[in-house]
């Protein structure tokens, strides 16, 4: 089979479509062939060399495919089944991967493939951080930042499904208007966000600030709070955030900050599946739409990263096989 197999660490260069061996599944796994591959950050800094895996390795986290064969000790799956994955197996920029049986998520016959793609990672986020690491509340005003990409997209719509009023931040027109087709209320530029999310609550500011992007826009996260409020961080685009003095947030209003991984709320099977249940159960009933930002053969998922690296994309990004 051919896969992108990074060999070394690097920039995108490093990704090549490569004829390698097919894996063979363990028992409790299950072999796939891949349909659709997801393209996420994690991926970049898989190549860089920023994250605990080493070279070589096939790339790739996330996908949607059809099962070819189970292994010896896996039950509730069958030859044949469409699932989809975003953690429990490495190797999805392939013809064919590996993956755990247990952090399988069975397609339903509604969702196309690119569709239950653009759902798996980047959904999952955007259920956990809206439910559970801060759970809108009807009425509650928010801010998203990044309202144009694949998370922000669906964190928009998910705040609005709880009842949430959303004040997306952008850095484009272009990108404005993609987070306004999601739903946002309000959309802003990232320069003097703070101050003017103040002024759409009446001064009173946001409960949650969704932030994944990191450096920049900390401090006017931290300044756009309302009392009690709490700074969800779940990424970095633009450089890890700073050390904090513990007393800003007690003067600013006992105010709370988070920083978060998909890992930590998709711990078993059950929680995993059920997030995804209630997004396919959104899409199908019309509730959320999913935006296709581009899409890229997997041979050149090299030129797809570089895409995603320049901040410059929207939606999400998928490869296609």
């Amino acid at each position: 089979m051919h896969a992108i197999v990074i060999d070394r660490f690097g920039g995108p260069e490093v990704a090549v479509w490569t004829e390698t061996d097919r894996p063979t599944p363990a028992p409790t796994q299950v072999l796939v062939q891949v349909n659709v591959s997801g393209l996420n950050f994690m991926d970049a800094h898989q190549l860089g060399g920023g994250t605990p895996i080493q070279a070589p390795f096939v790339a790739g986290v996330e996908g949607v495919g059809v099962i070819v064969e189970v292994g010896a000790d896996v039950s509730d799956l069958k030859v044949g089944q469409r699932v989809g994955w975003h953690s429990g197996g490495q190797g999805s920029f392939a013809e064919f991967t590996a993956v755990e049986a247990g952090r399988a998520i069975p397609i339903p016959d509604e969702v196309d493939d690119e569709t239950a793609t653009a759902l798996l990672l980047q959904g999952t986020t955007a259920h956990y951080l809206a439910t559970d690491a801060y759970a809108v509340q009807d009425g509650d005003p928010v801010i998203v930042h990044a309202a144009a990409g694949g998370v922000g997209v669906l964190l928009t719509q998910v705040a609005k499904l709880r009842g949430g009023t959303v004040i997306g931040t952008v850095s484009t027109e272009e990108k404005a208007e993609v987070a306004r087709a999601a739903g946002a209320d309000h959309v802003l530029f990232y320069d003097g966000f703070s101050d003017r999310a103040r002024e759409l609550t009446g001064g009173e500011g946001v409960a949650a600030v969704y932030d994944s992007v990191g450096a920049d826009t900390f401090d006017g996260g931290l300044a756009a709070l309302r009392e009690r409020g709490r700074l969800v961080v779940y990424g970095g685009a633009s450089g890890p955030v700073p050390p904090l003095d513990l007393s800003r947030l007690t003067f600013g209003g006992s105010l709370s900050v988070t920083s978060t991984m998909v890992v930590h709320f998709t711990r078993t099977t059950e929680e995993l599946r059920r997030r995804a249940a209630d997004l396919f159960a959104w899409v199908a009933s019309g509730e959320l739409t999913v935006n296709i930002g581009a899409r890229y053969p997997v041979s050149e998922a090299g030129a797809a990263i570089a895409a995603i690296k320049s901040r410059n994309s929207t939606g999400k990004v998928l490869l296609t096989h």
